[in-house]
């Protein structure tokens, strides 16, 4: 579904990309692990679109789509939930989802509005309030919400447990879970790398800009040289 070739991307002349290489099938959940300041959250965002590349290709679905607008990603079927959240604070959780569908000309944008309610209860419950009184663990689950109202078939999470409590990291852990059995696939970016790859099918470490280590998730969690850099194993 994704194949990532050697790319490359800057901020200004700080390169963070220097040839990342991945793929990811489709119906998997790829997780993406790497300390702070790997270029994670870089990555995702050259993939969606809102940041520039300067080398290498993103192909998606066969076609080469890292010279288009994020909007043009988003109608092909690749949508992000991006790190720290962003929903539209003043407006209505309703209406930050129909956002989300904002590029869908199509007839099943109330059901699958209907989906995510069905995913996240608390969402129909709060539905009229604005976006920024919820808590942040609702938020969360807004932006995943967003995000999927795009109908996607490649969902980017950056983060999603970020900041929450471990019964929400639970949660959204389990939502993950169940999106894959939907049949949608899941690049995922996370800082709790055990989390991550206990739910990965396979998974890729990123180190300063560069894939050092990749393979089966569960291959990673038994790696000794990944377990002691990220796995806080001794």
């Amino acid at each position: 579904m994704l194949e990532v070739t050697d790319l490359h991307s800057a901020y200004g002349r700080i390169e963070v990309l220097k040839g990342v290489s991945l793929a990811v099938k489709a119906g998997e959940v790829v997780a993406l692990i790497g300390s702070n300041g790997a270029g994670k959250t870089t990555l995702l965002r050259a993939l969606s679109g809102v940041q520039p590349t300067t080398g290498g290709e993103i192909r998606f679905l066969g076609d080469r789509i890292d010279r288009l607008p994020p909007h043009r990603r988003v109608a092909r079927g690749m949508t992000q939930s991006p790190e720290g959240r962003q929903v539209f604070g003043p407006l209505s959780v309703d209406d930050n989802l129909r956002l989300g569908a904002y590029m869908r000309r199509d007839d099943g944008i109330e059901r699958d509005r209907e989906r995510v309610f069905a995913m996240f209860p608390i969402l129909r419950e709060k539905r009229h309030l604005a976006a920024g009184g919820l808590s942040g663990g609702q938020q969360q689950m807004l932006a995943i919400g967003r995000a999927l109202m795009g109908k996607p078939k490649l969902l980017l999470l950056d983060e999603p447990s970020l900041g929450l409590s471990p019964i929400l990291v639970d949660q959204i852990l389990a939502a993950i879970t169940a999106l894959k059995q939907d049949g949608i696939t899941v690049l995922l970016v996370e800082q709790n790398a055990t989390a991550a790859l206990e739910i990965a099918d396979r998974g890729y470490v990123l180190e300063t800009g560069h894939i050092i280590s990749s393979g089966a998730a569960s291959a990673l969690l038994s790696d000794p040289k990944v377990k002691a850099a990220y796995l806080g194993a001794d």
